[in-house]
């Protein structure tokens, strides 16, 4: 399993903390079945972030769901810290969750109008009966608060009373209540003004560091996408088209439809002159797709064996992974 090199100790880290085998969800439609995810394999090693991006409609946020058993798997293996999350009953699954949070795109949707700060945050510590002692639980949510940034003044303020920001602030204090050592990070700033969104990633960004936290980072935004993760993996009708190193897909995708991705990343240099490629032809249907590549209506390089034969996500050379019959065509 591909290791991860440590920036800051100089160490490489060996361990996966999350592995994804052939993991499928299909969803059932009058018309077929709906492959939302459909054959994915990935890991995310400890204390790394793996950014998830592509375009809305693409399976990403489902990943982030399936990977917390907050919805069930066609097929496939979860494995978490080596155990296979398919096998635990709910008692046991339960117990795993303090290990693994989610944060969600949209704060407001995601809180509770009826609670205020103080029960918001505390609702995980109570449902997982963290604290006995009612004064300690106080102890918590006001370390929690003062962890993510919020005034405590703000304790008996309701979500409605709150910008979008400390909204955002509230949810990450949320799912850091029970330490976990893995988040999905479902868009969390995609809802933001993009001063807020700074203020946001450098939190995610500093709790990280301070916890050792492993993050699956969802998200449309490349430009956030570049400045938080260690890895990334380009996905396109449920499935994973690239995987590699950041700073290595962003200075040379190989696959057709990561280049299209980010030619549309604004670069703010007038001097520097980047060939823009405008994505032609309709999105296949992920209701019952037929074989090869999903890719083929919208690419340029496409040739016969891309209309019958499914490209593998394969590596090419060391961390470098490819599902296109032609890779070398996107350089």
């Amino acid at each position: 399993m591909e290791g991860r090199y440590d920036k800051e100790g100089g160490e490489d880290l060996k361990m996966a903390l999350l592995e994804v085998k052939n993991l499928k969800k299909y969803f059932k439609t009058k018309s077929g079945l709906l492959h939302a995810v459909d054959g994915v394999d990935l890991h995310i090693n400890k204390g790394e972030t793996l950014g998830l991006v592509g375009e809305s409609g693409c399976g990403k946020s489902t990943i982030g769901r399936l990977v917390l058993r907050l919805i069930e798997p066609t097929e496939g293996e979860i494995i978490f810290e080596g155990k296979d999350l398919g096998k635990l009953n709910k008692s046991e699954m339960r117990q795993m969750r303090r290990k693994m949070q989610i944060v969600f795109q949209d704060p407001y949707a995601s809180l509770d109008p009826r609670k205020n700060v103080f029960e918001l945050i505390a609702e995980p510590l109570i449902v997982q009966r963290i604290y006995s002692n009612k004064r300690e639980l106080e102890r918590r949510i006001y370390e929690l608060m003062e962890i993510v940034g919020l005034a405590q003044r703000l304790v008996n303020s309701y979500p409605h009373e709150l910008d979008g920001g400390r909204r955002q602030r509230v949810g990450v204090a949320r799912a850091i209540a029970l330490r976990p050592v893995f988040m999905v990070l479902d868009e969390p700033v995609s809802a933001l003004d993009v001063s807020i969104q700074a203020q946001i990633i450098n939190l995610l960004l500093k709790l990280q560091r301070e916890f050792g936290l492993t993050y699956l980072f969802i998200s449309h935004d490349l430009s956030v996408v570049k400045h938080i993760s260690d890895r990334v993996a380009v996905m396109y009708l449920g499935q994973i088209v690239e995987l590699a190193d950041c700073k290595e897909i962003f200075k040379e995708p190989l696959h057709p439809y990561s280049q299209a991705l980010l030619s549309a990343v604004p670069v703010p240099r007038i001097d520097l002159k980047r060939e823009k490629i405008i994505l032609e032809g309709e999105v296949p249907s992920p209701i019952n797709p037929k074989p090869g590549c999903r890719f083929t209506s919208r690419c340029r390089y496409c040739q016969d064996i891309c209309k019958t034969e499914t490209p593998v996500l394969r590596e090419i050379y060391p961390g470098r992974f490819v599902a296109c019959h032609f890779p070398q065509k996107g350089q």
